[in-house]
């Protein structure tokens, strides 16, 4: 499995090598467990291993969304993700699972994130990185901040979560304020 990036805390993989190796992941687990997915869509609808294949075979056929598997000391910890990738307005959407909760608060997502933002931001030739959170993920709010990205508005009552609507906080950061 080659490693795409790395610092000397985690490295990140193409997540579909990942999978295609067979390399030991609790993926599946994460995406049906009620915390991990509790500010994302993936909790919404039980996740099964045809689920993830197909999610796979979509990954292969496109140009617009890159899926990295993090691992800390050879454990899949997570996946960081670029995605809707726009070619003309050079902007794409950052998302992230991390699924093995004893990772939570050590900082690996801001630090992988980082390395996947020098990648759309200097490979991609990507102009604005973006993302967005419910008000009441303080941990990806967190990130986002640790990101230099600046909140850009509110989605009043965007999502619906554990039975009430909740804001989404929309963040971006464009490429000149990255590599200040």
């Amino acid at each position: 499995m080659i490693s795409i990036a790395k610092t000397n805390r985690l490295k990140l993989v193409g997540f579909i090598e990942l999978v295609e190796e067979k390399y030991p992941t609790n993926c599946l687990s994460w995406l049906n467990d009620p915390e991990v997915t509790k500010y994302n869509h993936w909790g919404l609808f039980p996740y099964t291993s045809l689920t993830r294949d197909q999610y796979i075979q979509e990954l292969k056929k496109s140009n617009k969304t890159i899926v990295w598997a993090c691992l800390v000391d050879g454990v899949h910890i997570g996946n960081f993700t670029l995605q809707s990738i726009n070619y003309i307005y050079r902007s794409a959407e950052f998302a992230v699972v991390i699924g093995e909760k004893e990772h939570w608060g050590k900082g690996y997502c801001t630090e992988a994130a980082r390395l996947l933002f020098s990648h759309g931001f200097n490979k991609l030739n990507l102009h604005r990185i973006f993302t967005g959170t419910s008000s009441t993920n303080e941990g990806m709010n967190r990130v986002a901040w640790k990101l230099g990205m600046t909140q850009e508005g509110t989605f009043r009552d965007g999502v619906y979560l554990e039975g009430k609507y909740v804001d989404v906080n929309v963040y971006g950061i464009l490429k000149d304020e990255w590599n200040e």
